[in-house]
């Protein structure tokens, strides 16, 4: 099943996509939903949809800063502006960025799913870019660690282990776990939690995410291991700290 993500500041425009989409008859998930640029993107990073609806008017993070971040990190992702008619010339900039089509506010159930369908005919399963770069090996450990630890920030949610960077980059497990300490003032472990759960604490505010859902889309496939480390960290179970926030 393929995966989408709405983004738009507007509800009601969120739900009338959700609504109007035929995401099973496309083999795509229910979409997920995001309020503005910014926490799209950590979505993405989380979830790595395959379709993304972008409205190009939001707060915090418009569709045009979104678009330069997100084309750039996910080349593999389809991107379809939601334009409303006094912002399509300023849609019209997004092009540059890869977007592949546009929709026109009010959503028309048609125009929809065949942008959909366009979408979808242009994935390929096993597709990856054919101009990615390739990361240097020789690198000093300063750089290895700062690598290291921009990798934790943006892939949190997989499995991460230090012999993954000391099998490419030619440096020990050992030696990269103390160059990390030094600068980061904690392990590479560590700070994998750190991220995890303050990620965790912030999805757990959202009282339409499920904690399962919260605990997968952290990195925990087994929910009983993720309220354990989430009480662990916090002194608090995931339940109790959404009772406490009143949700």
């Amino acid at each position: 099943m393929w995966k989408a993500l709405i983004i738009d500041d507007e509800k009601p425009v969120r739900i009338a996509i959700s609504k109007l989409g035929k995401w099973s008859h496309f083999q795509i998930d229910p979409p997920l939903m995001a309020a503005n640029g910014k926490e799209a993107l950590a979505v993405m990073r989380e979830v790595h949809p395959d379709l993304v609806f972008v409205d190009m008017s939001m707060p915090i993070m418009d569709g045009l800063e979104f678009l330069k971040a997100a084309s750039a990190e996910f080349s593999d992702s389809r991107f379809i502006i939601i334009s409303g008619y006094d912002d399509f010339s300023y849609a019209q900039q997004a092009i540059r960025y890869g977007v592949m089509d546009y929709l026109l506010k009010p959503i028309i159930e048609d125009d929809l799913n065949m942008a959909i369908q366009r979408a979808v005919e242009s994935i390929c399963p096993d597709f990856r870019p054919s101009n990615e770069k390739k990361e240097e090996t020789n690198l000093d450990s300063d750089t290895v660690t700062t690598i290291i630890h921009d990798y934790i920030d943006k892939h949190y949610s997989t499995n991460i282990k230090i012999s993954q960077f000391a099998d490419k980059y030619f440096f020990s497990k050992e030696y990269l776990t103390r160059q990390f300490k030094a600068r980061y003032h904690c392990g590479i472990y560590e700070y994998v939690l750190q991220v995890r759960m303050e990620r965790a604490r912030d999805l757990l505010l959202n009282p339409d995410i499920k904690i399962q859902d919260v605990a997968q889309r952290v990195g925990y496939a087994d929910n009983n291991y993720f309220s354990k480390a989430f009480r662990t960290y916090y002194g608090i179970s995931p339940t109790t700290f959404r009772q406490e926030q009143h949700i």
